[in-house]
């Protein structure tokens, strides 16, 4: 816990870089989601399969791609200035978990548009795995559910930017 004043240690072109590692990570978050959608999806043209899913998924697919980002740039951060977070693997492995949640469910809303047809398949095998109540709640509530997902996303990388925060005052009142 704490962090090492880096404030005379940091070259001037060092500063962009936990900025360019979460805006990296944000777009290849988006990136693969688009290509789990081509992929699964052979009956649709790439293009028309990545129209649908921007047209039903746009804010899932921009908010995840934020929030990986985002939780990416604070974690670069954090070491840059030379943090020791405690909570950061707890973090990660929640933010893991909420984009996987968030996008596997994301992907249901997809498939009466004839997309993701793999899909239909894994919607076939949920009440073998979760039981059939828990998977009509699955699938019928798979648009609110994901947007739980992102709230879980965002929820974490909050957390992670409070923590860093609390540190950053913690290194100031030493200072002083």
């Amino acid at each position: 816990m704490g962090c090492i004043s880096s404030r005379y240690t940091t070259l001037p072109g060092e500063k962009l870089k936990p900025l360019s590692k979460g805006i990296v990570i944000g777009v290849i978050t988006i990136v693969i989601y688009l290509g789990v959608v081509i992929i699964t999806t052979p009956a649709l043209a790439p293009l028309d399969a990545v129209s649908a899913a921007f047209q039903i998924n746009s804010v899932i697919i921009f908010g995840m791609g934020v929030g990986v980002g985002l939780q990416m740039y604070l974690s670069s951060y954090s070491k840059k200035l030379g943090c020791k977070l405690n909570i950061k693997k707890k973090t990660f492995g929640g933010n893991t978990g909420g984009t996987a949640f968030t996008s596997f469910l994301s992907f249901f809303s997809l498939v009466p548009l004839g997309c993701c047809g793999w899909w239909l398949y894994a919607l076939s095998l949920l009440p073998s795995i979760f039981g059939t109540g828990i998977s009509t709640i699955l699938i019928e509530y798979n648009q609110p559910l994901s947007y739980m997902g992102l709230v879980i996303i965002f929820g974490f990388s909050g957390l992670t930017a409070y923590k860093l925060r609390l540190e950053q005052k913690t290194l100031k009142s030493k200072i002083i």
